[in-house]
């Protein structure tokens, strides 16, 4: 009787890892599919999109002289190259050990296909981390550098360069929320389950901006963004200085800076 009744249990908690565990990724994703789809259709809805106009308007700031603010442009760069640095720092120390964890031990599928998932969220973080810092090591290159004819689109992809580096940092740091799931996967399904539910409604209300909150950033850059696009481009335009050979063609060329 009691090894009847230790398999049936063992069944069960079989049963609710097949059952829970693809509902806790689905909830989880379907977040996300819709977040994608807000971002795309409505972004001053999300923090991601009114980010991303925020930085664009910094780009133009911080660009209209960057006599100035060359300083303070660099300064922000590179706390945001610590911020990713630390935590691809962290994501690959963990994969360090739970690789290690892993030779060591020899259980069931199961606990295999935990250790799995938790090494490939941090995997992906790590990955998504030295890209957001690639891309912030360029735009510290590129936002003091002024050298080309057309300044407004060369500030264009100074402010997409950033905000891809941004993107980048941010699919990391989900990639950490979303392994918390997968330890916790290692107590059960059902704290599994719970956790891709509560981290979706927390992200929830993290991600999307309330209505006076789109309204002040829309009202403050409608009231500058005229005078600051104007001034970023007076101001850059004397400070032309040709590339080698004044080739007109390279200097233009922003897409393949």
């Amino acid at each position: 009787m009691e090894i009847l009744s230790g398999a049936m249990m063992m069944m069960q908690k079989e049963y609710l890892d097949y059952v829970l565990v693809p509902l806790g990724l689905m909830v989880f994703m379907l977040y996300h599919a819709w977040l994608l789809y807000s971002i795309q259709c409505n972004s001053l809805r999300t923090v991601i999109g009114l980010n991303a106009e925020s930085r664009q308007q910094w780009v133009l700031a911080m660009m209209s002289d960057p006599m100035k603010n060359g300083v303070l442009a660099i300064q922000t760069i590179r706390n945001n190259i610590m911020a990713s640095t630390t935590l691809a720092t962290t994501a690959i120390t963990l994969t360090s050990l739970i690789g290690i964890f892993a030779s060591k031990a020899s259980d069931d599928h199961i606990s295999s296909t935990k250790r799995i998932s938790i090494t490939l969220c941090f995997l992906v973080a790590f990955l998504c981390n030295v890209q957001s810092i690639r891309y912030y090591a360029h735009v510290s290159f590129l936002i003091t550098a002024p050298t080309l004819r057309d300044k407004r689109k060369y500030m264009e992809h100074i402010a997409k360069t950033l905000n891809l580096g941004s993107h980048a940092w941010s699919l990391g740091l989900r990639a950490f929320y979303l392994s918390f799931s997968f330890f916790l996967w290692i107590y059960g399904a059902v704290p599994m389950f719970g956790c891709c539910c509560l981290t979706s409604l927390l992200l929830y209300f993290l991600d999307t901006t309330a209505k006076i909150t789109r309204d002040i950033h829309s009202n403050s850059f409608r009231k500058e963004s005229g005078t600051n696009n104007h001034d970023a481009e007076a101001a850059l335009e004397p400070d032309y200085y040709p590339l080698a050979g004044d080739n007109v063609c390279q200097n233009t060329s922003v897409d393949n800076v």
